[in-house]
């Protein structure tokens, strides 16, 4: 099975975390009917934006549950999960509150970026504050989402500039 990221909008009204969890419980019951894994879920702060992690054979089904749930769909890509370990990641027993996200310079092939992460990623240490988790790279090498644990805003840019690495958008996620 392959991993896919869907970035989607809410078409319904909702605000609050009990009404998300309420739509996410629905839409991963119907999705597992259908052999399609839901690894996980981060929202923003506000709601707006939602960024799943699916595990399907394809992308037809999540399409398709996703727009009859009233959910939005901006983006759907294959993704491969680095960082961590993908069981570890179903696990969910780490804390995420914020997600970057990088749109990759179309010279960067897979094999550099996985070799620039290793080399960079020690200097995380640099920024103790903030605790890396995993990123999910887009198999086009497009872009890809970051997800960290920081005390704020300026520790995630500070932990970036660390690695030596752009930022082109950070989102807070809910995490109440």
């Amino acid at each position: 099975m392959t991993l896919y990221l869907t970035e989607s909008e809410l078409n319904a009204e909702i605000n609050k975390k009990e009404d998300f969890e309420a739509k996410i419980a629905e839409i991963q019951e119907d999705l597992s009917k259908k052999n399609v894994n839901l690894i996980e879920v981060q929202v923003s702060k506000d709601f707006s934006r939602v960024f799943f992690i699916f595990e399907a054979e394809g992308t037809q089904v999540i399409e398709e549950n996703l727009s009859e749930s009233g959910v939005s769909i901006q983006l759907i890509k294959e993704v491969r999960l680095v960082g961590k370990e993908l069981e570890d990641v179903k696990k969910q027993e780490d804390n995420i509150n914020y997600l970057v996200e990088w749109n990759l310079p179309e010279s960067l092939t897979m094999d550099k970026y996985l070799e620039r992460k290793k080399k960079n990623s020690v200097h995380y240490a640099e920024v103790p504050e903030v605790s890396f988790s995993r990123t999910y790279v887009c198999e086009d090498m497009s872009k890809c989402l970051c997800f960290y644990d920081a005390p704020d805003e300026s520790a995630v840019k500070r932990a970036r500039e660390a690695v030596d690495t752009p930022i082109d958008s950070i989102t807070e996620i809910n995490d109440d």
